[in-house]
């Protein structure tokens, strides 16, 4: 699929929101009917945003109350939400009826309250098997009284296997995600001289995030410099950067619901690194093609795994190497780090991952680095933005980017 720009048009196809949100249903329809569920519960808010088109002020966040979604087998999402108004005004691929008051699900009585409303849109689907995606300890004393006859169960687990494999709307949007992104990680290299702050930067970053349309950021997102870099500190300061420190960026924009989040270290300054430098770098860089090298068909996400933490491929992570899944949250499942049997599983085309390997030595510098990566005949790199040649020996047949700057006299 190709990479679009970012409105909608009459001349080509680009991401059809429509197909977009027909197709997570129906993903997750598909999940529920395999685990045998009756209904799913989801409070968390970027899947409430997954199976409806919501969008709060808020990113991916564990806030009770603020909505909710009740998905009842061979029926169509119920929306519960603070702002019905909005919602019944401007979402018209949601039924007028489906689309409820808010959930009150923080104490005792309010839970029962939505209880009684949730009973009377699904009738006997209550007294089935209920996935719910997370709970509070009180909800887990509440909805046992609010519904004696259901099984409860765990409903994040099913609506990670829909999450998983993404549509081709879901992997545009991720690819414009990244875009933007590049755009952030542009403005702030403009700027990075001796003397400037991180939280400088990251503003930088930030405000171009936003003018091309972001909703919000992957994290905080992280500029740590010098010393902050090894032991690796991350998020921002008001730390002034100094010429020839180390500089780790790790940021990510959001496009409808989607996260960017990619990582690059760079020098700054017109200063050669140490030697030392080059070799952490390098091993780092090393570590991250060759984990991204495995993002195939026939493989699993233990053979990614397997290039991250590894003493004899990476023995200066001090423990830091990792990486995710990503989708409307930057940080889901499947899993490639710290992997145990029971999460090992086979590729597909459409999973997503982000790779991040570290390697640092206090005194001497830190470097972490990150692509996004899809899984397809072969892996489809998405996060192309170059590395800092100064800190690169050889370049891996997989980065398409190093090496081929052309540099004008000034």
């Amino acid at each position: 699929m190709s990479e679009f720009g970012f409105m909608g048009v009459d001349w080509e196809e680009r991401v059809n929101f429509d197909r977009l949100r027909r197709e997570r249903v129906q993903k997750a329809k598909e999940a529920m009917e395999k685990s045998g569920l009756d209904a799913l519960f989801v409070f968390a808010l970027e899947d409430v945003r997954y199976l409806t088109g919501f969008r709060s002020h808020l990113g991916p966040v564990a806030i009770l109350g603020l909505a909710a979604v009740v998905l009842p087998r061979g029926g169509d999402p119920i929306l519960y939400t603070l702002d019905i108004v909005h919602a019944r005004t401007r979402m018209p691929w949601i039924r007028r009826e489906n689309i409820m008051g808010r959930p009150f699900i923080r104490s005792e009585g309010g839970t029962q309250k939505w209880a009684e409303e949730v009973k009377g849109k699904i009738g006997k689907l209550a007294e089935g098997k209920i996935g719910v995606d997370l709970v509070t300890f009180g909800l887990s004393q509440w909805l046992p009284k609010c519904f004696p006859k259901a099984q409860l169960v765990d409903g994040r687990e099913v609506l990670n296997q829909a999450k998983m494999i993404k549509t081709q709307d879901e992997i545009e949007c991720q690819k414009i995600a990244t875009m933007i992104t590049e755009a952030g990680f542009q403005a702030l290299l403009d700027n990075l001289k001796p003397g400037v702050k991180e939280c400088e930067l990251l503003a930088l970053a930030w405000q171009k995030f936003t003018e091309l349309g972001s909703e919000w950021s992957q994290c905080s997102n992280i500029v740590c410099s010098g010393p902050y870099t090894a032991p690796y500190r991350r998020f921002t300061s008001d730390r002034a950067i100094r010429e020839g420190d180390m500089v780790v960026v790790d940021i990510g924009a959001c496009f409808n619901g989607y996260w960017g989040d990619f990582t690059r270290t760079y020098v700054c300054g017109d200063v050669r690194p140490t030697k030392e430098q080059i070799e952490l770098h390098q091993e780092s860089y090393n570590t991250l093609f060759n984990a991204c090298a495995e993002a195939k068909v026939g493989k699993t996400n233990g053979d990614i795994g397997k290039h991250l933490n590894n003493p004899q491929t990476n023995p200066n992570s001090d423990d830091l190497s990792g990486g995710h899944g990503a989708g409307v949250n930057p940080w889901e499942p499947p899993w490639v780090a710290n992997l145990t049997p029971e999460v090992i599983i086979p590729l597909q085309p459409g999973m997503l991952f982000s790779i991040e390997p570290y390697a640092g030595k206090p005194g001497i510098g830190g470097f972490r680095l990150e692509n996004q990566v899809f899984v397809g005949k072969e892996p489809d790199i998405i996060t192309p933005l170059s590395f800092d040649e100064r800190l690169l020996r050889d370049v891996h047949p997989l980065d398409r980017t190093t090496g081929r700057k052309i540099r004008y006299p000034k």
